[in-house]
């Protein structure tokens, strides 16, 4: 554990702010505000990340994920008073910023709103975004938590609003702590009473691959392609399913590239591939150049309607699949699966992609994927029959050979 003991935030005392460097690409921040006598009126900690959807100067979507945040500074957050209610204030990357505001009724205290802000500005972040200057999503929370009581909840959460979805998970919280000494009593978020498994984001690993039921029928295999103004820069060529498990329940959407949108964009190290259609609201496929030499799928970011009318949103950055040389594609003929959380899979079928040196719009040679190797087991199989009637043939000849050579000594 790595942390930081910042300066003091005025009318409180020293906000001590702790990030576990995790596996995780994100931070599980831990955050400790004290008032004036050092005793500690607000404790939380938490892993968080989000995912922004934004509109480019040439009319196409892209989709950014923030989940660093190892520069956070704290500047604002409080303990509250008679005049002003707690809050928590974090400050990281270029101009992004998150508020959590707490509120307190007679035996209860909420987690009253959640704010968060980004600035489309930023050219590192947003480098082609239309609009630009700094944007802010809230979010009315409203969950009470009894006075004394710490509220916990480790299962996924997640806020959508206005392109931009906030994941939170492993989150522990007090306001208006009493006596400076945090409770060790714990209020659980719905999700907690119902499961204590916990829908990671992100990994340093791509995740073991999920059994879930699948539709007799297989996906359409359909073709999309990205051009930019040298022509066309990305290529791809599937059937897609989805398998996702939302609130215990198990949904499959097979998607038809017949009335399906797609967009995406080309830059020298990274390449979108971005979908739609009417049940679907996006599903991005990002991929990357790593070692200067190879591409592979890093990032997958899906948001589904679901027949009730909500919404199933779920994000990876950190993914290692469709790994091949650049100036190469990737092809799998075989089903394979692509998982992105434990709750999330993409069945995959008739593969193949090229998202970086396309020549004249057309793929260049395939490298397989490891579903494919039994098709090497043919050749071995035939030559093993062969190798096993040559042994055959040669034993057969040893034996007649032996027989002649005991006729000749009996006569």
């Amino acid at each position: 554990m790595v942390c930081f003991r910042l300066s003091p935030v005025p009318g409180t005392g020293l906000v001590l702010l702790c990030l576990v460097l995790g596996a995780v690409s994100s931070y599980a921040l831990e955050f400790n505000v004290t008032d004036s006598e050092k005793a500690v009126c607000l404790f939380a900690k938490w892993q968080m990340n989000f995912t922004i959807r934004y509109e480019t100067t040439n009319k196409t979507y892209k989709t950014v994920t923030i989940s660093d945040f190892s520069t956070a500074s704290y500047n604002g957050s409080v303990c509250g008073d008679d005049q002003n209610n707690p809050k928590i204030v974090v400050q990281f990357g270029s101009g992004f910023s998150w508020t959590v505001n707490f509120t307190k009724e007679e035996s209860t205290y909420s987690i009253d709103s959640i704010s968060f802000s980004y600035n489309t500005s930023d050219k590192v972040t947003f480098p082609d975004a239309k609009d630009k200057g700094i944007l802010t999503v809230r979010d009315a929370v409203g969950f009470r938590i009894p006075l004394n009581d710490m509220f916990r909840c480790n299962s996924l959460s997640t806020l959508e609003n206005s392109g931009v979805v906030q994941y939170y998970w492993d989150v522990h919280v007090q306001a208006f702590v009493q006596n400076g000494t945090v409770s060790t009593k714990e209020y659980l978020c719905e999700k907690d009473k119902t499961s204590t498994t916990v829908v990671p984001i992100t990994s340093t690993a791509a995740p073991s691959p999920t059994t879930a039921p699948t539709p007799k029928e297989k996906p359409e295999v359909g073709s999309y392609s990205v051009n930019n103004s040298n022509g066309t820069c990305l290529l791809a060529t599937m059937g897609l399913q989805l398998n996702f498990t939302h609130n215990k329940v198990v949904s499959i959407i097979n998607i038809n590239p017949n009335t399906t949108d797609f967009t995406g964009s080309c830059q020298p190290r990274s390449a979108l591939l971005s979908l739609n259609s009417s049940n679907v609201k996006y599903l991005d496929f990002v991929f990357a150049v790593k070692n200067e030499n190879r591409f592979y799928l890093k990032e997958v970011n899906v948001s589904v309607y679901l027949v009730n009318g909500s919404v199933f949103s779920i994000a990876n950055n950190n993914l290692s699949y469709w790994d091949a040389p650049l100036g190469s594609s990737y092809m799998c003929n075989k089903e394979q699966t692509v998982s992105v959380s434990g709750a999330f899979q993409i069945n995959t079928f008739d593969l193949r992609v090229q998202p970086f040196n396309v020549m004249e719009g057309k793929y260049s040679t395939a490298q397989d994927c490891s579903a494919d190797d039994d098709s090497f087991l043919v050749p071995i199989a035939v030559g093993g029959a062969l190798a096993g009637v040559l042994i055959l043939v040669l034993l057969a000849y040893f034996i007649g050979l032996k027989r002649h050579h005991a006729g000749y000594e009996q006569f």
